[in-house]
């Protein structure tokens, strides 16, 4: 029998819809062996289903005493998960088709799992440095701010980590994520890339990239254009920061 979520959409309580049998302390008991199996399973990221009252993330319909639905609530068993792991990739299967949305999700997939993976192998003050470093580029194009704020804690943390370091640092590096990369953030890096040539290239060289640039901005021309030359100018000056970027 399909269920619906009723009451409080900050808590509500999942329901059976014809019979109005209250199944909520069985998926409460389910949910408790369900998330340590969860954590145990090195997650890098999860697609729940959208609408459902057990794993919509959001927008959920939740029915009031009068039978009337507002679009405010999150499935109980997404709930759960999301307070257990805050910082877990985390889409709905209906919004992945939206291309922005899509390849934000595997963007912060990709980075997540990098970071688990410096974790794994040992967290230092250099593997921390090496890793944001790789990393500058495309948190500028999701979070100038952000990549700012990443970068200070780095740097004033020194050689010495303390023990909350690298909890806020994760938290940081995917609340940032969670931004898209625009169009004007992407302009920024490409500009930032090409001061790397300025010297470089000649005047042609200068110009035609330039109108790649503003190309892109006006939208003209997809971001793989202008970022072309770019890889062979990396590839050609031998450029090792720019080579080592995760953005390319």
């Amino acid at each position: 029998e399909a269920f619906r979520l009723v009451g409080d959409p900050e808590k509500p309580r999942l329901i059976t819809r014809q019979t109005g049998v209250d199944a909520t302390p069985q998926m409460e008991r389910w949910i408790e062996k369900k998330l340590p199996q969860l954590e145990k399973e090195n997650l890098c990221g999860f697609i729940f289903k959208s609408q459902s009252p057990s794993s919509g993330m959001e927008r959920v319909k939740v029915y009031n005493d009068k039978g009337m639905a507002e679009k405010k609530g999150v499935g109980i068993f997404a709930r759960a998960l999301l307070a257990r792991l805050p910082l877990l990739p985390a889409e709905e299967e209906g919004r992945l088709q939206d291309i922005d949305l899509r390849e934000n999700f595997i963007v912060r997939i990709f980075v997540y799992r990098r970071w688990r993976e410096l974790l794994a192998g040992g967290a230092t003050a250099g593997r921390l440095v090496d890793f944001q470093r790789r990393h500058k580029l495309l948190l500028m194009a999701h979070s100038p701010d952000m990549a700012r704020r990443l970068g200070k804690l780095v740097a004033g943390s020194g050689t010495h980590l303390a023990a909350g370091v690298f909890p806020e640092y994760e938290k940081l590096l995917m609340t940032a994520l969670k931004q898209k990369a625009t169009v004007s953030k992407n302009v920024n890096v490409l500009q930032h890339m090409f001061g790397y040539f300025k010297k470089q290239l000649d005047d042609f060289e200068k110009k035609e990239m330039l109108d790649l640039i503003e190309k892109y901005r006006r939208n003209l021309v997809p971001l793989i254009v202008p970022l072309t030359p770019l890889k062979h100018y990396i590839d050609k000056f031998h450029e090792p920061y720019l080579s080592d970027q995760y953005y390319l």
